[in-house]
């Protein structure tokens, strides 16, 4: 009788594991199929030589940045965006209590771009941690309504940067998704910190293309600058260092205000941390925005996350479960096949397409990526830069 019950006992352990792996993949492969794959078999074209519709600010805010700002800046001033004689855009960087010679710099090129001027900020603001005050006086003292968000450290890809981005306010729309990657470097931190990038990118601008923003990166984010006084600016999280992008769009983002370029002309590159330790901190600061989101988003995000992370466990699990083997093993292989198909042509599309080969690893690690940074979603930001 004892053994009749210990093998019921373990029959229905394993009949709960097949079954719960059986859920957790059925919602894997429905995130993959109805959101991920938007960004995966994106078809829209852009047209380089398009002239430019409407006018732009771009605004750069800079604490420190004068080495950035001499290697990346000077890409930003020529973007054929403009006739020189005409220009279509302005720039404006925002130098923030800056303590190095970033000051100098920005005087020093005031006579060589017409479209370019800097202000100088000299107190810092109370009770407005982070690049939110600088970033509002940037936006306030723009000429144009399109705005056009990148940081010292970003590089544009390539001259079509700001045409390209421009495009994406065609239909009515008021705020522009871009994508920034990181430079691509050996070493296995480099791809760690881009497939967690690219990883990111894949659902914020799936969601996006599926009707439900919750974030921008404001290495590479366009809004109206009307849109920006509707929402009053920054005023519902002012106090959080963070979230002068994701906060921002999470909040005023809708079904129809929102526009996705993906192209590679239009990327912004950034310089990625050289050390585990600054990697972390940088992720850490970020993720602690991620609990202002709203509660929607939060419940989408939350359960993709953790069916992700029990995918694997109870694939394991479920193998212990002789009579379902097959189900199990057929489940395990579709879901990995159609991920796979969608992994690698959304690399293709994000320029990715050299990570593929560390795909699956990299898949496995995401599940200890959310043991280590989950518990930053209960960490108070911290109000520097």
């Amino acid at each position: 009788e004892i053994i009749y019950i210990c093998y019921a006992m373990l029959y229905n352990l394993g009949l709960i594991a097949f079954y719960s792996f059986a859920t957790v993949a059925g919602i894997q492969i429905l995130y993959y199929l109805i959101v991920f794959s938007r960004v995966a078999f994106y078809r829209r074209t852009f047209d380089v030589d398009a002239e430019p519709e409407s006018q732009f600010s771009v605004i750069i805010c800079a604490k420190d940045e004068e080495l950035n700002l001499q290697k990346n800046l000077p890409s930003v001033l020529l973007q054929r965006f403009h006739d020189k004689k005409n220009p279509s855009y302005e720039v404006i960087v925002v130098n923030d209590n800056s303590e190095d010679d970033t000051k100098y710099y920005l005087r020093s090129i005031e006579a060589g771009y017409p479209h370019y001027r800097h202000i100088e900020i000299k107190q810092p603001a109370k009770f407005i941690p982070g690049k939110k005050f600088p970033l509002s006086m940037g936006i306030r003292s723009a000429k144009f309504e399109n705005i056009l968000l990148t940081d010292a450290d970003c590089k544009p890809s390539s001259t079509y940067w700001l045409a390209l981005m421009s495009q994406g306010f065609s239909e009515g729309k008021e705020i522009v998704l871009g994508y920034s990657p990181y430079v691509k470097k050996p070493g296995l931190l480099n791809k760690v910190i881009r497939y967690e990038t690219y990883f990111s990118a894949l659902q914020y601008l799936g969601f996006a293309l599926s009707g439900v923003t919750y974030m921008g990166v404001g290495r590479n984010l366009a809004y109206k600058r009307e849109l920006f006084s509707r929402q009053k600016g920054f005023t519902a999280h002012h106090h959080i260092a963070s979230g002068d992008d994701d906060l921002f769009v999470n909040a005023a983002a809708n079904r129809h205000n929102v526009g996705v370029v993906i192209n590679k002309q239009a990327f912004t590159y950034s310089e990625p941390k050289t050390s585990w330790r600054k990697w972390f901190h940088q992720k850490t600061r970020h993720m602690s925005t991620g609990k202002h989101y709203r509660f929607s988003h939060k419940f989408l995000l939350g359960l993709f996350s953790l069916t992700h992370f029990l995918f694997y466990p109870l694939f394991i699990a479920s193998l212990f479960y002789q009579p379902m083997m097959v189900y199990v093993l057929s489940i395990f292989g579709g879901k990995m096949l159609l991920q796979s198909v969608i992994t690698f042509m959304a690399m293709k599309k994000l320029d990715e397409g050299d990570l593929f080969k560390f795909s699956w690893f990299m898949d496995v690690f995401m599940c200890f990526y959310y043991l280590i940074f989950t518990p930053a979603l209960l960490f108070k930001s911290k109000n520097r830069w």
